[in-house]
């Protein structure tokens, strides 16, 4: 299939720029929801051609390819885009920032370590605790 360049950069940007491109199973679908200019049967068929010479790793599910850039796909698109070694995927950008935690608190629980869900003085006769 024929595609034209200014399409075949828009997707290899984007690519490169992500690190992973979603591409829905359809071919009749005028323009790809994510990526602007090509349609999205010609993302579809540059994912499938990638896929070919093994710069993607795609995982299909529920009519949904999931596009992933393998190492080798990051030099080709980088030789392609003339991109210099300093820029990566947004994938493979490392972050510093740890997940923010909950607090670890010593005297969290009255109990030592136990929560208390309710007050066991009352028996434990099922569900409703017993009088």
């Amino acid at each position: 299939m024929w595609i034209p360049k200014e399409n075949r950069i828009a997707v290899y940007s984007y690519l490169f720029q992500e690190g992973v491109c979603v591409v829905k199973k359809d071919t009749k679908t005028e323009k790809h929801p994510d990526i602007e200019g090509p349609t999205n049967l010609e993302v579809l068929m540059l994912m499938k051609s990638l896929q070919s010479k093994g710069y993607i790793r795609v995982t299909f599910s529920w009519q949904y390819n999931y596009c992933y850039l393998t190492d080798e796909g990051i030099e080709y698109l980088r030789t392609y885009l003339a991109l210099p070694p300093e820029i990566v995927p947004a994938t493979h950008k490392q972050t510093n920032k740890r997940p923010e935690g909950r607090d670890r608190e010593e005297d969290k629980f009255a109990d030592g370590g136990r929560p208390a869900f309710r007050d066991n003085r009352g028996g434990g006769f099922g569900r409703g605790g017993g009088i």
